[in-house]
């Protein structure tokens, strides 16, 4: 059967959105962070001449959160004529954009380059920068091969250690298996030489490193404690799982010694570092550097929302492609550059003061919804969802989620992700919603109050929430619990 392929040319009407390159570099400059947006600017500044930062004096509020267009064709935004013709409506739109972004006559002197003053001064500030950064921390790895290095012992023991130093993990736990170990020696080591390594190794400080597993991790902390730890020893060598449970009369038994005896060694036992590797490495928390700032008005009875600006100053076209632009009238070549630069001057510098508007009006729907948690706490957190939030803006809750996204308000109780005040829950039994936050805050209040001799297990949990009006399930208060790193009622019981 033979077949035919043709080449038809037919007509079809289909309706498509696209993005244009304005708006996704809105989109992108939106989600950013302070600090990720500091350096967006400052590669900015670097890269595009037409674009500088504004002095100390034009620094003013953020402007009222109305949503700016972002019309591709506004007058501002169309593409600019560089053709050989008649130049005059292109230049009388680098006046608009002169006067619009407020150039002054005294502003327009026009420098080439910078003066030798000005870059003295860059450089003696990037200098101070670079001598107030903070040393690289060392790592374990490095913490225990200089050690390693001062061990006294022949070169094939020295070069297993070094491969199971390679293996501990930063929390100073040995996770990697021998066998595994064995063959990344060559020649391959054997168990004797492996094993005999392993135990130099675990000489070192700090005390508990490259334990196999928790149990062994606490026993070498207890050999290298001073004085008689025998009955320690004993609880963790030979009765670790009940102590894990918190089944103490079962060792106290077993070990025939009075309960006194055993929270005295347990009190010990307490001090062991789980992870004696966290001794070394400094474990440093990520920079948070807040967006909003809420603070309460008490004249007004109401809080208000401020955007933290740093040292960031207003943006604005350069006031030394003044002289450029009259200079340029008749140079094609000249005329194309000044309309990239100063296209992509104005394109960052829209999207700087859409991400600002737009960040201001959420965290003042966010602030408005949430009154309750600024004046009460934890347990009176609502439900807010991005998509009632994204009806009531007129915008797309994708839009919402790229505005919240690592971002973080500085109120009267902390420090908070603003994603934090965006959270589902569950009806009460008077009709009301109440956030899963706040429930989670009431379980961690209940088990704060139960009485350790006798702690509330899941079923108890769920019915004293539901004698405050909250119903769940038993399994929601289990994951909850976990969530919060509350343990067992068997384990937080006390005797």
């Amino acid at each position: 059967m033979s077949q035919f392929l043709s080449l038809i040319p037919r007509q079809a009407l289909q309706q498509q959105q696209r993005l244009t390159p304005q708006q996704i570099q809105s989109l992108n400059i939106l989600q950013l962070d302070l600090l990720s947006l500091e350096s967006r600017i400052e590669q900015e500044l670097e890269d595009n001449p037409a674009l500088e930062r504004g002095s100390d004096d034009d620094a003013v509020d953020a402007p009222p959160a109305v949503e700016p267009s972002l019309d591709p064709r506004s007058d501002e935004e169309r593409p600019m004529d560089v053709s050989e013709n008649d130049s005059a409506p292109d230049f009388e739109r680098l006046d608009t954009l002169v006067r619009e972004y407020g150039w002054g006559d005294d502003d327009f002197e026009y420098r080439g380059t910078r003066s030798r003053a000005a870059l003295s001064e860059e450089g003696d500030i990037k200098m101070e920068a670079m001598a107030n950064t903070q040393s690289r921390p060392v790592s374990l790895e490095e913490y225990l091969s200089r050690q390693w290095a001062l061990i006294d012992t022949d070169q094939r023991t020295r070069d297993i250690g070094q491969a199971i130093i390679d293996n501990i993990a930063e929390t100073g736990r040995l996770d990697t298996p021998l066998s595994e170990i064995t063959t990344q020696v060559q020649p391959e080591a054997s168990g004797e030489e492996i094993l005999a390594a392993l135990k130099r190794v675990q000489e070192l400080e700090p005390p508990g490193i490259a334990g196999r597993t928790l149990q062994e991790c606490l026993l070498l902390q207890l050999c290298a404690l001073p004085g008689d730890n025998d009955l320690e020893r004993r609880i963790i060598a030979d009765h670790f799982d009940h102590l894990q449970r918190n089944r103490l009369p079962q060792i106290a038994a077993a070990l025939d010694i009075d309960m006194d005896q055993l929270k005295a060694a347990i009190h010990v036992i307490a001090r062991l570092a789980m992870h004696p590797g966290e001794k070394v490495v400094e474990r440093t928390s990520p920079l948070v550097v807040p967006d909003i700032i809420v603070e309460f008005d008490e004249d007004q009875d109401e809080y208000t929302v401020l955007l933290t600006r740093g040292n960031t100053r207003e943006l604005r076209l350069s006031s030394e492609f003044r002289e450029a632009i009259e200079n340029a009238k008749d140079d094609k070549a000249t005329r194309e550059f000044l309309k990239q630069k100063l296209d992509a001057a104005k394109s960052i510098i829209d999207a700087v003061r859409f991400r600002r508007e737009r960040l201001l009006e959420v965290a003042c729907s966010v602030v408005k919804a949430q009154r309750d948690f600024f004046d009460h706490g934890e347990q009176h957190l609502h439900i807010l969802r991005m998509s009632d939030l994204a009806t009531e803006l007129g915008c797309d809750p994708s839009t919402i989620s790229r505005t919240v996204d690592e971002k973080y308000v500085q109120t009267p109780r902390g420090i908070f992700p603003l994603r934090r005040f965006f959270t589902g829950g569950a009806d009460t039994g008077g009709g009301e919603a109440i956030g899963w936050d706040s429930i989670k805050a009431k379980v961690q209040e209940i088990v704060d109050n139960e009485d350790k001799s006798n702690p509330l297990n899941d079923d108890q949990i769920v019915e004293r929430l539901k004698q405050g009006g909250i119903t769940i399930k038993r399994r929601t208060v289990a994951k909850y619990r976990q969530q919060l790193d509350i343990a067992t009622a068997r384990q937080r019981r006390e005797y």
